[in-house]
């Protein structure tokens, strides 16, 4: 396979672990995309297939086993490599029902996101490849818009956040936007809000995909919180369509 790859860790909650059904996935070609599986089986790399990350649960870190279902990270892949011709090697990162205030350097999920991080990273090294861009796609805040988080909190929180992952090496942040909620469209607006402003005027942080907004509109959401494969499909192919764009340019 090819030996240049893009090192990126899909961090989250439940929209970017995937509550959809991976049968409905679309397939990552042969050689177009690969997981890392820090936790189950860090010694080789695998092919990328829904449900993404699946098996990676630790006791006392990001555990969330048998939640994972089926996510838009085979989409945003598929997408990447075919309009640029750069393979991902993915590392799952994610746990739903998670506010911002948990990921954060004196809790135990984002320690678990670096070390995870920090291995596949090393690994890649020790064997051969060369790591062309070291990226986060973040997913998350469904949680704090249920708790009612200002946007100067999660703004500042967000913030923190992003200066620990720069700390450990990553280059660039990529930012999902969560959509509204199935039942009470304001209840999510002032995270939304807040994640847009904050993607306006942070260098480190670019905002890759607002697919989620429809999804409420269009049918394409499992209960209040969750979206349909279809769903994740097309925010996947979204947010890989901008990534691609912005690697590119």
């Amino acid at each position: 396979m090819q030996r240049d790859i893009d090192l990126v860790l899909f961090a989250g909650q439940s929209n970017m672990a995937g509550r959809g059904s991976s049968i409905d996935a679309p397939v990552v070609e042969e050689g177009g995309g690969y997981e890392f599986r820090a936790i189950s089986d860090p010694t080789v790399l695998h092919p990328i297939v829904e449900p993404f990350g699946v098996n990676e649960n630790k006791q006392g870190g990001i555990n969330e086993k048998g939640m994972k279902t089926g996510s838009l990270v085979s989409a945003l892949v598929k997408t990447y490599h075919e309009r640029t011709g750069r393979i991902i090697v993915g590392v799952s990162a994610s746990k739903g029902g998670t506010e911002i205030s948990e990921w954060q350097k004196d809790g135990v999920l984002l320690p678990d996101a670096i070390e995870r991080f920090r291995t596949a990273e090393a690994w890649l090294l020790d064997n051969g490849y060369s790591i062309g861009n070291r990226w986060m796609i973040w997913c998350q805040g469904e949680t704090d818009g249920d708790r009612r988080t200002s946007k100067a909190d999660y703004k500042m929180r967000l913030a923190s956040l992003l200066s620990e992952m720069q700390a450990t090496g990553i280059e660039h942040t990529f930012l999902i936007r969560i959509g509204n909620h199935r039942d009470d469209r304001e209840r999510y607006a002032n995270i939304i809000q807040a994640q847009t402003e904050f993607c306006e005027t942070a260098p480190q942080i670019t905002l890759i995909a607002t697919a989620f907004d429809q999804m409420a509109s269009e049918g394409l959401m499992n209960d209040e919180f969750h979206y349909t494969q279809l769903g994740y499909n097309r925010c996947g192919t979204q947010a890989g369509t901008n990534l691609a764009h912005w690697q590119m340019n």
